[in-house]
């Protein structure tokens, strides 16, 4: 189930530039932790480490893309101490 939940983070993340911005905005992992928890994801690092590794081709060149791009967000916030 947490696997899942992870996925559906990264997904959200890539999709929903609000949410996005909200996860960024938490000022430290406490409420970067609190506000995601919030928002129904039940995830550990471990499985947000192999959510992303189990992308797509297709979705992991997208990680490498433009700054504008919002998986390169996702790959950068899921990289910070969110859990």
């Amino acid at each position: 189930m947490s696997m899942e939940s992870a996925k559906a983070f990264m997904e959200r993340m890539h999709t929903d530039e609000d949410f996005r911005n909200k996860v960024n905005e938490c000022k430290n992992q406490e409420a970067r932790k609190a506000f995601v928890k919030q928002a129904g994801f039940n995830f550990t690092k471990d499985d947000l480490d192999l959510a992303k590794v189990e992308l797509n081709e297709g979705d992991l060149s997208s990680v490498v893309g433009g700054l504008d791009n919002g998986w390169q967000r996702c790959n950068w916030v899921c990289n910070i101490d969110i859990i």
